[in-house]
């Protein structure tokens, strides 16, 4: 899989398949998703394959499938090295990258999420042999070659239009940073270098996933029940921040960080590796290529804006803090120093204090039928796009409860499908996420491939007496994962390569968290926030409540992400001679302002090093973005349509085919600055009194 990402960034941001093209009935969305799904007869119905591929009704298929698209690429490499220079190459290139993530993506999905083991085991291998034409194709110079002359063909070039020449631009890019373009001997050291490093990869993932364990007797015996046991052990898989004692959060975070001496030997060589691919295909640091093409562009750019946050946070975080450890003294005053280990406590007790915002009490009110109904409605106003229900056929579905959605424009037609993996089952991945399945792009016949996707949730299943109920945070998670989907509907790039949210990662979150401002604004909550038994709308002073408990500790959150994010630049940086552990107590004391833990190592746990390797702070960046367009254009109006065409033709429609910061600056109509992003982020945390005391009188 890792290999996939090297060459063509065939596998950036998940893609893949083939689907149904026939239309069944579609009916209301909310209906589809308020009670379990009925299953049907299907003895007479032929098996259609997972995503209408009829090659996947068995696994076995899987090898028929990656053949084919074996095959299809070796042809579509002699085609690509025998053309001359010119569009033709570009559509070729995108053909080529399409042609394996139709395979490999979907291998990528299956292998993670479906239920049978033999389709896992067959993805898996899929993957695999893909992963070995990639690292083919990597060392294929003549391949190189072909993109080469083009882009030094200025005349050729000049004569492309935009999208075209930046795809181009992209693909040389990606054999760049592989090493391709080397002489023999260096292009060998870099195929090495990144053989190494997906082994190093692999083995941080899972040493970063890997409980410790400590002996029973070194822990009291009243605490042990809240950790999982046996007859000799106790083992701590996570920090227990929930958890109301002082002394198991204190436990758990000691035994959870501390040192494994092979993990932090991983690290250390897997910065070196990175470091020295990084230089060996021309460039400063591992972070310097990293950022190339993002909207910050630069790791001094990206440090500028986390030390501007910082300075611009101080107090409010001071006072974060100093609220913290009044309510610590004030339930513990033996122990009352604020430690690491406080903070998420802490501050879930600050904000139920002041706001009560109990899950319980909001849940009636967000069943997840009229959910979808609201995100519909919206939809609706801001795009002219209805989301359609649409019964699948046998065997397109690897679960019975996935549901499937028509993405449909008042004029355009059908845009796309997405598939609906919302509720919780055994073996299931937890994490909410969304998947690109198949990118969008211009055929040769004329007509669109249509973008295919899959969100998957982890909600409760529906029951005989009640439907879905959603907390606040599973709503704000579900807008935020539509808010991806829809970037990948709207999208009508002519190449896959730059569909949808395959585009720099400081600017694929921007959709997604802008969704996040509409779940907890009342006019669009209003819409659809019904109680499932009573039909009584959500009072506004509840919305209010919610929108306000997030800032209670806001600051001492942000400038956590900010250390996060700034430990996460240092070590992609020029190589120092310090320990990774010297680094991060540095950084701890600079960025964050708590103590750090002698005989801990937080960074060994930081597993999103390998998938945002020097690229953390892209939440950051991206919610500032989000912050800036919802403030200046849907605040005043949050279902103004002609805002909604223009968010889609400025942002959406271009995936990555656009400079990320042309297209904030068509959306914002001006250019912001590292001080604007700034700003925003820092506004966003300042309490709304007036809106509250009016609320509550009201």
């Amino acid at each position: 899989m890792s290999a996939c990402k090297r060459l063509l960034s065939v596998l950036r941001h998940r893609g893949a398949s083939s689907v149904i093209r026939k239309v069944t009935t579609w009916s209301p969305v909310g209906a589809a998703f308020n009670a379990k799904q009925q299953k049907r007869l299907e003895l007479f119905e032929k098996n259609v394959g997972l995503f209408g591929v009829p090659e996947l009704s068995s696994p076995d298929g899987f090898a028929v499938v990656q053949d084919r698209a074996l095959r299809e690429t070796e042809q579509l490499v002699e085609k690509v090295c025998r053309s001359s220079p010119g569009a033709v190459t570009v559509k070729t290139f995108d053909q080529l990258s399409d042609t394996l993530c139709k395979v490999a993506d979907l291998a990528d999905f299956v292998k993670v999420a479906h239920p049978d083991p033999a389709y896992r085991d067959a993805a898996e291998k899929t993957c695999i042999q893909i992963g070995t034409m990639v690292e083919k194709l990597n060392t294929n110079v003549d391949l190189c070659r072909s993109l080469k002359n083009l882009l030094d063909s200025k005349d050729v070039m000049n004569s492309l239009d935009p999208e075209t020449r930046r795809v181009a631009e992209l693909f040389m890019f990606d054999f760049e940073i592989s090493g391709i373009h080397l002489n023999e001997k260096k292009r060998k050291e870099a195929v090495n270098l990144n053989v190494r490093l997906l082994d190093l990869n692999n083995e941080f993932l899972y040493g970063s996933h890997t409980p410790n364990k400590i002996e029973r007797q070194a822990l009291p015996d009243h605490i042990q029940h809240h950790f999982s046991k046996d007859s000799r052990y106790i083992h701590v898989g996570g920090f227990h921040a929930d958890a109301s004692e002082d002394l198991v959060r204190e436990v758990a975070y000691k035994i959870f960080l501390y040192p494994n001496a092979n993990l932090m030997n991983t690290l250390e060589q897997l910065l070196v590796c990175r470091n020295q691919l990084a230089k060996l295909v021309g460039y400063d640091s591992y972070g310097h290529r990293a950022l190339k093409g993002t909207m910050a562009k630069s790791p001094e750019a990206v440090m500028n804006f986390l030390q501007l946050l910082t300075d611009k946070l101080s107090d409010k975080t001071a006072q974060d803090f100093t609220m913290m450890k009044d309510m610590k003294t004030k339930l513990n005053p033996k122990n009352a120093d604020l430690m690491p280990w406080d903070h998420p406590y802490f501050s879930a007790v600050l904000r139920a204090e002041r706001f009560n915002i109990e899950p319980s009490l909001y849940s009636p009110y967000f069943s997840l039928g009229a959910c979808m109904e609201g995100l519909n409605s919206l939809f609706t106003e801001l795009y002219g796009v209805s989301l359609m229900a649409e019964h699948p056929s046998a065997g397109e579905v690897w679960n019975d409860d996935v549901r499937k959605l028509a993405v449909v424009h008042e004029t355009e037609g059908l845009l796309g499908y997405i598939y609906c993996d919302f509720f919780q089952r055994p073996d299931k991945p937890h994490q909410d996420c969304h998947f690109t399945i198949r990118g969008g792009r211009q055929l040769e016949s004329g007509q669109y491939q249509l973008p295919v996707v899959v969100l998957m949730l982890s909600l409760p299943q529906p029951s005989k007496s009640a439907p879905t109920l959603l907390t606040p945070g599973m709503l704000e998670n579900l807008f935020h994962e539509m808010g991806h989907a829809m970037h990948s509907m709207l999208g009508r790039t002519r190449y896959q390569h730059v569909t949808g949210t395959r585009c720099a990662t400081d600017f694929a979150e921007v959709p997604s968290i802008l969704m996040e401002y509409f779940a907890t604004d009342y006019r669009v909550v209003n819409q659809f926030a019904r109680h499932y038994k009573t039909g009584q709308p959500l009072p506004k002073t509840m919305v209010t409540r919610l929108c306000e408990s997030k800032k209670v500790c806001g600051s001492a959150d942000t400038q956590l992400q900010v250390f996060y994010a700034a430990l996460d630049q240092v070590y992609h940086g020029t190589p120092q001679n310090r320990s990774t552990t010297d680094i991060l107590k540095e950084l701890q004391q600079k960025f964050y302002g708590l103590p750090y833990i002698p005989n801990t190592a937080w960074q060994l746990r930081f597993s999103h090093l390998i998938g945002y390797g020097a690229k953390y702070y892209s939440y950051l960046m991206s919610r500032a973005v989000a912050s800036m367009v919802w403030k200046q254009c849907f605040l005043k109006d949050p279902l103004n349509r002609d805002m909604g065409e223009r968010y889609r033709r400025e942002m959406l429609a271009h995936g990555g085919a656009k400079e990320p910061m042309l297209m904030v600056e068509g959306m914002l109509q001006r250019s912001p600055s590292i001080e604007d992003f700034v700003d925003a982020l820092v506004s966003d945390l300042n309490p709304d009194f007036e809106t509250f005391i009016m609320d509550s009188e009201g």
